[in-house]
């Protein structure tokens, strides 16, 4: 049996995917909720939309990659409002999940890429006990 964990300002989080599962929701649904209006209208039939090929730049692979995230990653969230002062704190912290990968970070990484709120403030929201969008930190 696993024993207890108490994260701290510099636990790595992540989107759990298997939470997404768990709860029976479509993971790729708010995704696509999280993409510009432009890529929204585009993707309106989301379901269809596959993976592509894409180049990795630091390893040079080639991956497969949801489209949407794609998109996400290298259109959406590069623009001005996609994160803006009136995104909630929750939607912040998983909007800069998405936009970096799901690669997890720290709540202080997070807190200094959206600057607002006390740091102490994300960690207490991501450990309360609810899972907010499978917001987790990582177990290894």
């Amino acid at each position: 049996m696993a024993g207890w964990f108490r994260p701290t300002m510099d636990t790595k989080f992540h989107i759990d995917m298997n939470w997404w599962d768990e709860q029976g929701l479509d993971f790729r649904f708010y995704l696509r909720e999280t993409l510009c209006e432009e890529h929204r209208q585009e993707y309106a039939r989301f379901d269809s939309v596959g993976e592509i090929d894409w180049v990795d730049d630091e390893t040079g692979q080639v991956q497969r990659v949801d489209a949407l995230w794609h998109t996400l990653r290298t259109c959406c969230s590069l623009k001005q409002d996609y994160i803006t002062p009136n995104t909630t704190l929750v939607d912040g912290v998983f909007r800069t999940l998405l936009a970096n990968g799901n690669k997890p970070m720290s709540m202080r990484e997070l807190y200094e890429l959206l600057d607002r709120r006390p740091p102490e403030t994300f960690l207490r929201v991501f450990t309360s006990g609810k899972v907010y969008m499978g917001i987790r930190p990582v177990m290894d």
